[in-house]
C-alpha cells in the first residue's frame, strides 16, 4: 500500500518517536500553536488535507504534519470523508489523514471557542475507533508512527498543578476529584490507544520501536492526574502493555518501582498509587516460582516502606492485597514482612491501626508455624497495646483476631510464652476498659485462655499479680519519698510561697474486684 515507505522514511524514524513524545498542555494548548513543533519526516512536506479527496488508484502515506496555525486552519477548513465514502484502495491513506487532524489539541477552558472543530475532532475520533473495530488490517507498520504522533499530542500534556490541603484534615475519600474538561476527547483517545495495544495486527516486535520506554514513562507520569476515569483506563492500557510487550517488563517494574520511592521518602502525595498497586497484584499473581531475588527486594523496598504515608488508607486495600500475593507464593517471606509492619506501626493514628490489624490477620493465615515462631513475641507485644487502646475500634478489632481459628491454633502452640505477653492486657481490660464491646470481648478471650490451659493461666496470673504488688510497694515508697520532699518545701520556702502540700498518689486497681 505504501511502496517505497522506508526508503522515504528511514532516516527519521528516530525522529519521529522523540516527536511523538513532546508533552503539550490540554489546559493551555491553543489549536496551531506554534511554540509546540512535531518534526516532520525528513525531505517530505505534510500533504493538505484536501489532497485525500482526489480520486487516484495509489497514494504514498503523507508525512507527519507541523502543528501550527497554518496547518490547523488547512486541517479544518472542511471535513474529511467518511470511510463509507471512500474506496477500500483510499481508506488507509484516510486515515493517516483523520490521524493527523486529531494530532492538534484545543483548550477546554473555554468552552465557547472553536466549537465547531472540538466537534469535528469529536467525530472523528469516534470513526477512528470505529474503523480500528471495523476487522483486521488497520494497524500496519507504516502507521504506526502516525497512531503515536496523533496519542502523544493528545495524551502527554502537563497536567494542572495539584490543588492544595490541609494535610491533618484532608480526606481523600469526601473530596470531590477533579474531572480533566478534554475528557470527551481524551477518553476517546484513550480507547483507540487500547484498541491499538491489544489489537493482533500490532506487533510487538515492529511496535516496540513506538511504544518505547519513553512512552511507558510518560504514560506513568499521567497516573498522577486527578481525574478517575483517566487514571482508569491508564491502569488498563499499562496492564495490556506489559502483558504484549515482554521486552519492557523489568523496565515497567523498574520505572513503578521509581515512583512508589519518589511517594514514600519525598512527595508524599501521588493520585494514582492505587491503580499502580492494582497493576502490580495481578504482575505478582503470574510471578513463577521459585520467586527471584529482584522480587523479594522490590517487596522489601518498595511495597512495605507504603505502609508509612499518613494516606496510606488510599491504596491499603491493594497494598495487601500485594504483600499477601508474596507470602502465599512464598511462606518464608511471612517473617520480614511482619517485620517490616510493625516497624511501621502507627504510634497516633488510630485508623491505621485498624488497617494494619486487617492485614495483620491475613498475613497470619498464610504463616506456618516456624515463621510465626521467629516474630511472635514482638508482635504480640504489640498486640498487648492495641488491647489497652482506648480507641475502641482498634481494641476491638485485635480482639476479633482470637475468632480466627488459625491464629488461635498458632497461640495455642506457643502459649506458654504467649499468654504471659497477652495476660496483663486482658486483666487490665477487663478491670478499667470503657467500652462495654470491648469488655465483653475480653472476657470471652480470657475464658478461652483459661480453658486452653487453666493451670497455666493460674500461673500467669499469679505472678502478674506478684508483679503487680511489687509496683503497689514501689509507687507506695515514691509517695513517701515525694511526701518527705514536700516537708521540707514547705519548711524551707519563703514566706508568701505556695507549695503544693498534697503529693500525687498512684494505685493499682484490682482487675479482682470486678
Amino acid at each position: 500500500m505504501f511502496k517505497s515507505m522506508k526508503q522515504k522514511l528511514g532516516g527519521a524514524s528516530k525522529k519521529e518517536s522523540s516527536s511523538g513524545n513532546k508533552s503539550t498542555s490540554s489546559g493551555n494548548d491553543q489549536p496551531g500553536n506554534s511554540g509546540s513543533k512535531a518534526s516532520a519526516t525528513s525531505g517530505s512536506k505534510a500533504s493538505a488535507p484536501g489532497a485525500a479527496r482526489a480520486p487516484t488508484a495509489l497514494r504514498e502515506k503523507p508525512g507527519l504534519p507541523t502543528i501550527s496555525e497554518q496547518t490547523f486552519s488547512q486541517y479544518y477548513a472542511d471535513p474529511l470523508p467518511s470511510f463509507r465514502d471512500v474506496s477500500p484502495a483510499e481508506k488507509q491513506y484516510l486515515f493517516v489523514q483523520k490521524l493527523h487532524m486529531c494530532a492538534f489539541t484545543f483548550d477546554f477552558t473555554d468552552s465557547n471557542k472553536h466549537v465547531r472543530e472540538k466537534e469535528m475532532k469529536r467525530q472523528t475520533l469516534l470513526e477512528l475507533v470505529d474503523y480500528a473495530n471495523s476487522g483486521a488490517g488497520k494497524f500496519t507498520e507504516p502507521v504506526s508512527e502516525d497512531i503515536v504522533f496523533m496519542l502523544s499530542y493528545n495524551l502527554f500534556r502537563t497536567l494542572p498543578p495539584a490543588r492544595s490541603h490541609d494535610q491533618d484534615n484532608f480526606d481523600a475519600e469526601e473530596e470531590e476529584p477533579s474531572l480533566d474538561p478534554a475528557w470527551p476527547h481524551l477518553q476517546i483517545v484513550y480507547e483507540f490507544l487500547l484498541r491499538y495495544v491489544v489489537s493482533n495486527d500490532t506487533d510487538a516486535k515492529m511496535a516496540k520501536k513506538y511504544i518505547d520506554q519513553s512512552f511507558v514513562l510518560r504514560l506513568l507520569e499521567l497516573f498522577d492526574s486527578e481525574d478517575p476515569r483517566e487514571r482508569d483506563y491508564l491502569k488498563t492500557i499499562l496492564h495490556r502493555i506489559y502483558g504484549k510487550f515482554m521486552v519492557h517488563r523489568p523496565f515497567v517494574r523498574k520505572a513503578i518501582n521509581n515512583v512508589f520511592y519518589r511517594f514514600i521518602f519525598e512527595t508524599e502525595r501521588h493520585n494514582g498509587v492505587a491503580e499502580l498497586l492494582e497493576i502490580l497484584g495481578s504482575i505478582i499473581n503470574g510471578f513463577a516460582l521459585p520467586l527471584k531475588e529482584e522480587h523479594k527486594l522490590f517487596l522489601q523496598r518498595a511495597l512495605m516502606p507504603l505502609h508509612k504515608p499518613k494516606c496510606v488508607a488510599m491504596y491499603h486495600q491493594q497494598l495487601a492485597y500485594c504483600v499477601t500475593q508474596f507470602v502465599e507464593k512464598d511462606s518464608k517471606l511471612a517473617e520480614p514482612v511482619l517485620t517490616a509492619l510493625l516497624k511501621y506501626w502507627p504510634v497516633t493514628n488510630s485508623q491505621k491501626e485498624v488497617l494494619f490489624l486487617g492485614e495483620l490477620e491475613e498475613i497470619l493465615e498464610l504463616t506456618q508455624a516456624a515463621e510465626f515462631q521467629k516474630v511472635m513475641e514482638p508482635l504480640f507485644r504489640q498486640l498487648a497495646k492495641c488491647l489497652n487502646s482506648q480507641h475502641f475500634q482498634v481494641a476491638e478489632r485485635s480482639l476479633f483476631l482470637w475468632n480466627n481459628e488459625y491464629i488461635v491454633n498458632l497461640v495455642a502452640q506457643h502459649r506458654h510464652q504467649l499468654l504471659p505477653i497477652v495476660l496483663p492486657a486482658l486483666e487490665e481490660n477487663t478491670a478499667n476498659h470503657w467500652n462495654p464491646a470491648v469488655h465483653g470481648l475480653t472476657l470471652n478471650v480470657r475464658k478461652m485462655f483459661q480453658e486452653l490451659d487453666e493451670q497455666l493461666y493460674d500461673d500467669c496470673k499469679r505472678q502478674w499479680d506478684e508483679q503487680r504488688q511489687q509496683l503497689q510497694r514501689y509507687l507506695e515508697q515514691r509517695d513517701q519519698k515525694w511526701h518527705v520532699l514536700q516537708q521540707v518545701a514547705l519548711q524551707r520556702a519563703p514566706k508568701g510561697t505556695v507549695v503544693d502540700s498534697k503529693p500525687p498518689k498512684y494505685q493499682i486497681v484490682d482487675a479482682s474486684v470486678h
